[in-house]
């Protein structure tokens, strides 16, 4: 099973890097995780511009065939036990593959949107892409124990 994150920009905060390594760490027993990361573009860029060429860059890391969840301010709030069972479901249905977009600062262009199997949302609030990195690999890792029904989640 392969679950491959595509992302615009790095990820500099030396926090945030070593908690998405250790998530890593923990998926490798059920998945490998791969992160793409496509170059993001600079503030000063008009925000249409840039959500063209960043949906560009992360359409072009997703194959037809691909399973794709866009991590979307304007998608649907999952249970952990719901995220869990759609993960489960989407790999299996999409040939042990699942590609997950998280926009850069603007959000995901609608060409992204439109392309998605599932559109995802942590809540209303606005969290850095950077975050949103991390806190989604802490979800899946609690979604592979959830329905392994081993001890983590509460």
């Amino acid at each position: 099973m392969k679950i491959r994150l595509i992302c615009p920009g790095k990820i500099r905060e030396r926090f945030l890097t070593d908690g998405i390594d250790e998530y890593k760490k923990r998926l490798s027993k059920y998945c490998i995780v791969e992160i793409n990361e496509v170059p993001d573009c600079p503030d000063t860029m008009p925000v249409e511009q840039a959500l063209s060429l960043e949906g560009e860059r992360i359409l072009s890391k997703v194959s037809p065939s691909d399973i794709l969840w866009v991590m979307d301010l304007h998608g649907r709030e999952y249970t952990s036990e719901e995220l869990s069972g759609l993960m489960i479901e989407d790999l299996e249905r999409g040939g042990s593959t699942i590609s997950i977009a998280i926009g850069g600062s603007n959000g995901l262009s609608p060409e992204v949107v439109s392309r998605a199997n599932r559109r995802i949302c942590f809540g209303r609030i606005t969290m850095t892409h950077q975050m949103t990195r991390l806190l989604l690999l802490e979800q899946l890792y609690r979604g592979f124990k959830i329905y392994k029904g081993e001890k983590y989640h509460k």
